[in-house]
């Protein structure tokens, strides 16, 4: 009997000390995903730009609800001025990405070190053009705890926060992260972004809308960014 081939040794991907990483990258976004989430975004920016009355009823319900608990709650509102202003603030979030791209360049993943850097850029730049071109006044109160600058609409801590923490989910899963540590991260992610939303609201200084406008957006750019990333760059 003819001896058999010798086999071919097993193709390895990078060591993995800890094991969080598959080797195998994650699967691309549906490709309708970025429209599913831009539809409803252009839904309610053209109902805040035309000024439905019925949203701004809402809105203004919201607000004041919550505004009354936060005056009559000081400690409960440093501790939402601290989360708002310190750990969910937008330089914050910038400053993770800053790190993660830093990384990735330095690991020589160039392609993906400036696709991120270049979403997250995006990111701000649009928020501030549409704050411009929406013009919608923040909420004015008679006694407010806390204060913030340029126009409302979209809120750009939410914005932010959809986006770094959407960024950092698609590149988890484009590294094939484990589905442990993987529901992790979503879970950290959907408390900051839920968190820093309800601090906008709560401190007076956003419309609800205005921060379901930023989620909105924010999670439509990352679907958009993971689906027409060339592929063939690859995670590495």
């Amino acid at each position: 009997m003819a001896p058999s081939p010798p086999s071919s040794p097993p193709t390895t991907g990078p060591p993995d000390p800890a094991g969080t990483i598959t080797g195998r990258p994650g699967p691309r976004p549906p490709l309708t995903l970025p429209f599913l989430l831009a539809l409803p975004f252009l839904a309610l920016l053209t109902l805040v730009a035309v000024h439905w009355s019925p949203l701004l009823a809402l809105d203004r319900a919201i607000a004041t609800a919550l505004h009354r608990t936060a005056v009559a709650d000081p400690g409960l509102t440093q501790v939402n001025r601290v989360f708002s202003d310190w750990v969910w603030d937008p330089w914050t979030f910038r400053a993770l990405l800053a790190v993660v791209v830093i990384t990735l360049l330095r690991r020589k993943r160039w392609a993906l070190g400036c696709w991120v850097a270049g979403t997250a850029v995006a990111g701000t730049a649009l928020q501030q053009v549409l704050k411009a071109v929406v013009g919608r006044h923040r909420p004015v109160w008679p006694d407010p705890v806390d204060s913030a600058q340029y126009a409302a609409f979209p809120s750009g801590h939410a914005m932010t926060a959809a986006v770094a923490g959407g960024l950092a989910l698609w590149l988890l899963r484009l590294y094939g992260t484990r589905r442990r540590w993987l529901w992790c991260a979503a879970s950290l992610t959907a408390v900051s972004v839920a968190g820093v939303g309800f601090t906008r609201v709560y401190l007076g200084v956003h419309w609800a809308t205005d921060v379901l406008g930023g989620w909105l957006l924010g999670a439509a750019l990352v679907a958009a960014a993971a689906i027409t990333y060339p592929r063939r760059h690859g995670p590495r």
